[in-house]
C-alpha cells in the first residue's frame, strides 16, 4: 500500500522596493527579522541535517552545482510549525507538514498572510527605510526566475527512475489547471507569443538534475529527506507556479498526491505517457493557448496535454475504487479532488472561461484581454506586462487577483488562525506546541529535530524522524500535563 502522502509548499517571493532602487536581499533580512521580533520567541534554524548535494541516482555528475546553504541569512521557524527565512535574494515561507491538499492549501495561504504581517512589521521596526512590495509569483521579467516548490513524502522502495517515469507526463501537463500565466516570453524560441500558461517553463533545461536554479530539471534529484532514509525520499518538485487561485494550488496537489500513490501501488496508467522530449513538451504546452496541440511520446505516438491528463484522471478514479483514499489526504478530500479535476478538465475541453475562478492563467488572461482591447493595445505595451506583476502583488488594496472574485477554499478567519496554529496531523504539530510553549528553551529547530536547552550542559536534541507521527493524536495529552521543557524531556526519556 502506498504511503500516506504528507506534503508542503515552499514559496520564493518576488519583493521590490516600490521607488526602486535597494537591496533585494536587505529588504527580504528586514521583513524575517521584523517578523520574528513580534514572535515570543526567535528561533533559529538548525542547519544540522542539510544535504542538499546528496543525489537520488546514487551520485551527481561532476559539473553539478547543487544549491548552498546559507546559514548566515536572516532565519526564524514559527509556532505553526512553518519556517519563514531570506533564501538569495528572497523572503521565504515554507509550510509545515501537512496530511492532504486542502489542508497545505490552507497553510499556503497562511503564508501569505505571514508576509503581509512581516510588511506591516518591517513598517513599523524601520519607519525610515523604503516600503517593500512583495509578489507571489515566479518570474521577474528580467529573466530571472524564483520558485514555488512542493515536497511530497514517498516510499524509499520506490526505485527512482520508476518515480521519474510516473510523474514527468503529469508535471508538464498538470499547467493546464495550476499554470499563474504570463505576458510574453523572456527568452527566443520557435513558441515564443504573447502569452504562456506557466512563469516557470521557459527557464527549465533538463529532463532530471540535482540544480535549481541553473539547469533546471522537470525532476529534481536533491534527496534530502528530512526523515528516516531508510524509509522514505522526500520528492523536491520545483517546477509550479506560485497559485493565487487556491483551487488551483488544491488541484495541484491533490493531483500528485493521487499520481505519487499510483507510482507506489504500480497503478499508473498502462499507455505511456513519457514524452520524447520532456522539456520541449513542457514549454510547447505553456505556449499552447488552444490546449489542442499534440507533442510527441517515446514510443512514437502523439498525444495533447489534456488527453493526458484525462488518462492519468481515469487512472485515479479505477485506483481510488479499489485502493480507497487513505493515502491521499481521506475520503473527503480525495473524493473532492477527483470530482474537482474532473470538472476542471472538462471546462478547460469546452470552455475554458467558465474555469476564471479558480485557474490563474484564465482569470489573468481575461482581465489583460479586455484591457488590451478597450485601450487598443499591442501585447508587448509595457502596461500589460505591469499589470502581469500587480496580479501577484500582495498588498490588498494594489493585488489584481484579489479583485476577480477567485474561488476560495480557506476563508480568512481560517487562515489567519493557520498563521499560529500548526497542523494536528503531523509531526509538525509537536514543533509548533514546544515552540508555543517553550519559547527560551528551544535552543534551535529544523524539520527532524528540536534543540532544547536547559540552562546546562549538554543540550537535547529530540529527534522526529518520522512525519506521520508527532500529531496531536499522540503528543497532545503530554504537551498538555507539561508546563515546562524540563518535564517534557523527563517524559519523554522515560
Amino acid at each position: 500500500m502506498a504511503l500516506p502522502k504528507i506534503l508542503g509548499i515552499e514559496t520564493e517571493f518576488g519583493i521590490s522596493h516600490v521607488r526602486g532602487g535597494g537591496d533585494p536581499i536587505a529588504g527580504s533580512t528586514a521583513l524575517v527579522n521584523a517578523y520574528a521580533a513580534r514572535l515570543k520567541g526567535h528561533t533559529r534554524w538548525d542547519f544540522h541535517d542539510e544535504s542538499p548535494g546528496r543525489d537520488a541516482r546514487g551520485s551527481a555528475p561532476l559539473d553539478a552545482r547543487p544549491p548552498m546553504v546559507e546559514t548566515h541569512l536572516a532565519n526564524t521557524v514559527l509556532t505553526n510549525g512553518a519556517r519563514f527565512y531570506v533564501d538569495h535574494a528572497h523572503p521565504e515561507y515554507s509550510s509545515p507538514e501537512c496530511s492532504s491538499a486542502i489542508e497545505a492549501v490552507r497553510y499556503d495561504v497562511a503564508g501569505e498572510h505571514v508576509l503581509r504581517r512581516a510588511t506591516e512589521a518591517a513598517r513599523e521596526l524601520y519607519p525610515g527605510a523604503p516600503e517593500l512590495a512583495v509578489y507571489k509569483n515566479n518570474s521577474d521579467g528580467k529573466g530571472n526566475s524564483y520558485g514555488c516548490h512542493e515536497n511530497y513524502l514517498v516510499d524509499r522502495e520506490l526505485p527512482f527512475a520508476d518515480l521519474v517515469v510516473a510523474v514527468v507526463p503529469h508535471f508538464i501537463t498538470r499547467s493546464l489547471f495550476c499554470g499563474a500565466g504570463k505576458v510574453g516570453y523572456e527568452f527566443a524560441g520557435d513558441d515564443q507569443g504573447h502569452f504562456q500558461l506557466t512563469q516557470r517553463a521557459e527557464f527549465f533545461e533538463e529532463v532530471v538534475g540535482l540544480e535549481t536554479t541553473i539547469k533546471r530539471p522537470i525532476v529534481n534529484t536533491r534527496d534530502e529527506p528530512h526523515a528516516d532514509p531508510k524509509r522514505y525520499r522526500r520528492l523536491h518538485v520545483i517546477l509550479g507556479d506560485a497559485n493565487l487561485a487556491q483551487v488551483a494550488t488544491w488541484l495541484k496537489l491533490g493531483t500528485t498526491t493521487m499520481v505519487l500513490a499510483m507510482a507506489e501501488d504500480g497503478a499508473l496508467p498502462g499507455r505511456a505517457l513519457l514524452p520524447a522530449n520532456p522539456v520541449r513538451a513542457f514549454q510547447h504546452i505553456s505556449g499552447d493557448l488552444s490546449l489542442r496541440a499534440p507533442f510527441d511520446l517515446a514510443d512514437g505516438a502523439s498525444i495533447t496535454a489534456l488527453e493526458a491528463q484525462w488518462c492519468l484522471y481515469e487512472a485515479a478514479v479505477t485506483y481510488t475504487d479499489t485502493q480507497g483514499f487513505d493515502a491521499v489526504g481521506g475520503e473527503v478530500d480525495g473524493r473532492a479532488v477527483l470530482e474537482r479535476w474532473q470538472a476542471t478538465l472538462h471546462g478547460l475541453e469546452t470552455d475554458p472561461s467558465s474555469l476564471a475562478g479558480s485557474v490563474d492563467w484564465i482569470a489573468k488572461l481575461r482581465l489583460l484581454e479586455a484591457y488590451r482591447e478597450r485601450h487598443q493595445l499591442s501585447w508587448d505595451d509595457a502596461r500589460l506586462a505591469a499589470m502581469d506583476l500587480q496580479y501577484h502583488d500582495l498588498r490588498p488594496e494594489r493585488s489584481l487577483a484579489a479583485r476577480l472574485g477567485l474561488e476560495v477554499l480557506v476563508g480568512d478567519e481560517e487562515a489567519q488562525a493557520a498563521v499560529s496554529e500548526p497542523p494536528r496531523t503531523t509531526r509538525a504539530y509537536f514543533r509548533g506546541r514546544c515552540l508555543e510553549q517553550y519559547p527560551e528553551q528551544i535552543e534551535s529547530a529544523n524539520w527532524d529535530s528540536l534543540v532544547f536547552d536547559l540552562g546546562t550542559d549538554p543540550l537535547h536534541r529530540v529527534p522526529m524522524m518520522d512525519p506521520l507521527r508527532g500529531t496531536a493524536a499522540h503528543t497532545e495529552a503530554l504537551l498538555d500535563r507539561c508546563t515546562t521543557a524540563e518535564q517534557l524531556l523527563r517524559e519523554l526519556d522515560a
